[in-house]
This record gives C-alpha cells, structure tokens and sequence, in this order.
C-alpha cells in the first residue's frame, strides 16, 4: 500500500435512489483504501455539509464485503431537495447556504469530493466545488439515463429489468381477460426505460415524449392486433409524455411540488373509448429504483467508482466517468451536464421497435 500520499475522501450520493449506488461506494472504498486514503462516508448528500456540525462516517473495506453491493438504494442515503444555493427556509425565503458546505468540506479536511448523481446533481456539485476550490470527480447515476457524455448510467440497467419483467407478468393476464394493458413508467424527460422496456417486453405501442402521437393512431394499431387474432395488447408509456393537447399529466402533492404521474389513467380512458376495447393500467413508480441491482448495474458501478479513485490519483479533477464504446472513460462534467441525453426518434433502438412492427402513435399502421 502507498503511504507516501495520503489522501481523505468525502463520498456522497445526490438526487434519487437508484440501484447500484452501494456498489460505486463499496468500489471507491476498497480502490481508494487500497492506497492508503481514507474515504468519509457524508450522510444524506449535501444535506450532511448543512448547519455546523457535518453528519459523516469513516467507511472502511470490513463492511462492503459483499452483502452491501446486492442492496438497492444507498447506504449513505441522499436527497433531491434544497439547491443548497437557493434553499427554502422556514419562513418561506430563500437563501444561498453553498457557504455551510465549502466551510464544512475544509472542516472535514477533504482532498475531494466524489458525487455520484445525475445531471442536476452534478450541476450543484460542480457549482460548489469551484466556488469552494474544493476539486470533485462524479460518478453518474439515473435510471432515465438522460445524463450527456456517457452512453449508460448507474441504475439505468435494472429500471429496464424491472420494468420488462412487469410486462412478463402483465401479458398472461391480458391475454386471460381479452385487456389492454398498459404500463407507465418512469422517465422524467426522455424515454428511455419506456423504449428499452417496451422492446424487450413485446409491447405493441410505446409512448415517448421524444416521439409525438395521436389516439387515432394509437387505436387503429390496437385494434390491428386483435383482428389479427391477437385478443390483447401491451401499451408501454413514459411518464412524460403529454396529453393529446400537449399538457403534461401532473399530480401536486402535499408538500406543493408538481410531480409526473398519472398518464397511463388517461390512455386508458383515451383508448378505451377509441377502441371500445377495456383497458387497465400499472404504474410501476418508484419500485424501478428499489430493486437490487442487476449484474449489469454491479459491473459498471465498480468499474465506474475504480476509474474515480485513478482519477484523483492522477489529479484529474472536474471530470466525469463515463461508458463510450465498450470502455470507461472520463469526460468534462461541464460538458456532460450540457448535453441532455433525450431518446433520438433516429436511433437504432427506435429503428429496431419500428423494424418489429411497435407502433409510437406517430404514424398510420401498415
């Protein structure tokens, strides 16, 4: 082990929980403290470096032996609330409280900081790390994998997984009781986990909010399948997507914001009188980020959180690893947060749903 550069870590996740999260830290862990470095565990995200006492823990290789990795969700918990610099404040003001997390990162005595997040989270991060001078790598991490620069992101794999093996379960059931049945999954901005999913479950119809449809459309392919002989149908559908006048489908919720959810309610009334066919809904929601992580998910988290450790080793700082053509590599974060990564209507994956005969509601069925 080196001991001639000592090094002490801060490790945090940011944003929502997704599976794979515990295997990037239990990977920075035994990488960082392979040489020699401590790695401080910061509890609950940029939440912890807020007020004056830092809510933190040593974590060490003893306790990431392996049970840790199979978990979903993060062991350091996380938030998705409070831009620390603009933060609500009981009062209903708001107030720039970067300041707490710079004093609390050289109370701490941090080298640097590693922030596994998306692309918000890492715009934060970023933000404050130079304000601070306090030098970041990040590690991404969405299931919508929407993040720029990199070709997939931590938890990304195991939404998909999820939500493919709900239309395994859903399709005995419609075919059962002659029923359309649609699933609604997550996707804040892109779809993703919906065209993924949709594909490899069999859907008939996936709805994205990259790709604009019509319920015209959407009928008259449902309405193929069953006098094809078919009795059922599997509609996949973004959380996203807008309604055919163009409103997102929001749901306010008791702490005031508006959140996604919902769509799949109204497709179901909108098919259902266009096709004169019943129709049922699953929304699947935050069950696609507790699963435990698939292989996949395991493999790129620790590949993900060894490259981290080498990059604060070699002092390349204010980058992001990232996965392009079969590689880890490390790109900008500043350009990774720039270039949102939404579903491309030219993509092969959607050539490949169109090659399948998956309708997008865009065009009239052949």
């Amino acid at each position: 082990m080196n001991q001639k550069k000592s090094k002490r870590i801060g490790i945090l996740t940011s944003g929502g929980d997704c599976a794979g999260l515990n295997a990037a830290i239990r990977a920075v862990v035994h990488s960082a403290t392979h040489k020699g470095w401590e790695v401080i565990g910061l509890i609950d995200g940029t939440a912890c470096l807020l007020g004056e006492e830092p809510d933190v823990r040593t974590l060490t290789p003893a306790e990431f032996d392996g049970t840790v990795m199979r978990m979903g969700g993060t062991i350091l918990g996380t938030t998705n609330k409070g831009d620390p610099f603009h933060f609500p404040m009981p009062d209903g003001t708001f107030k720039d409280r970067s300041g707490e997390i710079i004093n609390n990162c050289k109370k701490l005595g941090l080298d640097c900081i590693i922030g596994i997040g998306g692309d918000g989270s890492h715009a934060i991060l970023r933000r404050f790390a130079q304000q601070g001078g306090v030098p970041m790598v990040g590690i991404p991490k969405t299931i919508d994998n929407d993040i720029g620069e990199t070709e997939t992101s931590i938890g990304f794999d195991t939404a998909v997984s999820v939500a493919t093996e709900a239309l395994d379960r859903l399709q005995p059931t419609a075919a059962s009781h002659d029923r359309v049945m649609i699933l609604e999954v997550m996707g804040r901005d892109a779809g993703h986990i919906a065209l993924a999913a949709g594909i490899a479950g069999g859907a008939d119809v996936i709805l994205i909010p990259e790709i604009k449809y019509s319920i015209e459309h959407i009928a008259a392919k449902i309405k193929k399948v069953k006098t094809k002989g078919r009795n059922f149908a599997l509609v996949v559908v973004s959380e996203a997507v807008k309604t055919a006048d163009d409103k997102p489908y929001m749901v306010t919720h008791t702490d005031g914001q508006k959140r996604y959810g919902g769509i799949g309610n109204y497709f179901s009334e909108e098919i259902s009188k266009a096709t004169g066919f019943e129709a049922r809904v699953t929304v699947l929601g935050h069950v696609q980020r507790g699963s435990p992580p698939t292989y996949n998910d395991r493999l790129l988290a620790t590949a993900f959180g060894v490259k981290a450790v080498e990059l604060v080793e070699q002092g390349k700082f204010d980058r992001m690893v990232a996965w392009k053509n079969r590689e880890i590599v490390d790109v900008a974060i500043e350009d990774a947060i720039a270039a949102y990564q939404e579903v491309d209507p030219d993509s092969t994956m959607v050539k490949t749903a169109r090659g399948m005969g998956i309708s997008f509601g865009d065009k009239p069925t052949d």
